[in-house]
């Protein structure tokens, strides 16, 4: 998808090393271009496909918000436990996720 590859060119333009080239649009609105063509892509793409883009979105959110749930409660756990001078031990999710 080359929708993608230009959202990742422009973003590596704004926030990275990259510096814009002659005739490349340098507005932050670019960036939302972007984003808007490749959520009408992706649209087109459920549609054609029969996916119930918005049921699998919520099912998604509700497994990352779960996650993330979790790992802050893990985290508060922890820090109570470690000492200030002391880094936090890894963090193992408790939902499955390939995100």
């Amino acid at each position: 998808m080359e929708e993608v590859g230009e959202l990742a060119r422009l973003i590596a333009r704004h926030y990275g090393d990259q510096s814009f080239k002659a005739g490349e649009n340098p507005h932050p609105d670019a960036l939302g271009e972007e984003m808007a063509d490749i959520l009408f892509v992706l649209l087109c793409l459920a549609n054609q496909t029969g996916i119930d883009l918005q049921a699998a979105f919520e099912r998604k959110l509700a497994l990352k918000t779960q996650r993330d749930a979790a790992r802050h409660e893990q985290r508060a756990a922890k820090r109570a436990l470690t000492s200030t001078k002391g880094s936090d031990p890894p963090e193992t999710p408790l939902a499955t996720d390939t995100d």
